[in-house]
């Protein structure tokens, strides 16, 4: 079977109504809308959800509780196996993550967690650290401290 030999299946390409060209076309003059009414203008088509008089459905639940989604706090995440990259003895703040690509902002928070495993003696400059990624890092010689 070659490309020239595969057709479409039969109507799955129709052509457009043509509207507005005659009476005699069956679309024509009006073009299927019928005469005056909200409907027969342009734009129309009425807002989405509207429930035709009744209170729209979003209106009439009620708004509860509060969201603390605005004010949470964030931090950029960068784990141990991470810090290998850097030189044995190296310190490892914000700026040296940046340089390395780890996080994007070296002004942003920053938490070290504790997947893998850290070969090097760093001393590691963060906002946080998980339990797990302190004691890695002082058992491989180096100093976990927290930044504010």
């Amino acid at each position: 079977m070659l490309i020239h030999d595969v057709t479409s299946k039969v109507g799955s390409n129709r052509s457009s109504r043509r509207r507005g060209r005659g009476t005699g076309s069956g679309l024509g003059k009006t073009c299927g809308r019928g005469h005056k009414g909200a409907n027969s203008r342009s734009g129309s088509g009425g807002r989405l959800l509207a429930e035709g008089g009744a209170k729209p459905f979003y209106r009439r639940l009620p708004k509860r509780g509060f969201s603390n989604a605005r004010y949470r706090t964030r931090y950029d995440l960068v784990h141990l196996y991470d810090l290998n990259r850097f030189d044995d003895g190296a310190t490892v703040d914000g700026r040296a993550l940046q340089k390395a690509g780890l996080i994007d902002d070296p002004s942003s928070l920053v938490k070290i967690l504790g997947p893998g495993k850290l070969d090097k003696k760093l001393t590691v400059l963060a906002n946080k650290f998980s339990t797990s990624a302190a004691k890695s890092i002082s058992d491989a010689g180096g100093e976990a401290r927290i930044i504010s």
